[in-house]
This record gives C-alpha cells, structure tokens and sequence, in this order.
C-alpha cells in the first residue's frame, strides 16, 4: 500500500491528534516515523492535488441530478460526558480541539 493511502486512511481513522509517531506505532514499527515526516516534508498537499487524486472517481459517479457534498460538521457537546460518539475533535473554524460530534 502506497504511503499516500496509508496517512490518509490514518487521517480518517484518527478521533485525536494524528502524529507521524502515532501512526508508527499503530503499524507496530512498520513504518518509522521519520518515513511519514519525510513523505510529508517532500510532497505538496494542495487542493489542486487533492482535487487530481479525487478527480476520476467523482466524475465516474456524476449525474445531472445529483450533487456530491462532503462536510465533516461538528456539533459541540462540552456538557456530555465523553464516549465513542463524543469525543474530542480538531475544529477548523476556532482552530482547536472540542469536544462534540461529528456529522
């Protein structure tokens, strides 16, 4: 598996902070830390590359009526108590982590 798919199914996966480290040590040492940091330092991560990596299976399912929508919506929930549900999220719009749920 690329290390492409490998960060980004880490990415998806993770409810906390992702870290090169972490992502380690979910592979049992696999792959080192200092691979993902490098393979992140040497690529460019832009919306233009996300949009050529995206491209294909998107235009394979496009309609004319329909429409794709992709939102990661958090509805914060700083009163409940944690679970599997609740958790702690990076929110983009404060620039931190709350707790909530994502929808």
């Amino acid at each position: 598996m690329a290390m492409f798919d490998i960060y980004t199914d880490y990415l998806i996966c993770q409810n906390k902070h992702a870290t090169a480290t972490g992502l380690s040590e979910m592979l049992a040492g696999e792959i080192a830390h200092d691979q993902v940091t490098r393979f992140l330092r040497l690529n460019e991560f832009s919306s233009k590359s996300l949009w050529n990596y995206v491209k294909k299976p998107v235009r394979e399912h496009e309609c004319a009526s329909g429409a794709l929508l992709l939102d990661d919506s958090i509805e914060e929930k700083p009163y409940t108590d944690e679970n599997e549900v609740n958790t702690w999220h990076y929110f983009h719009a404060k620039g931190d982590v709350v707790r909530g749920l994502i929808f």
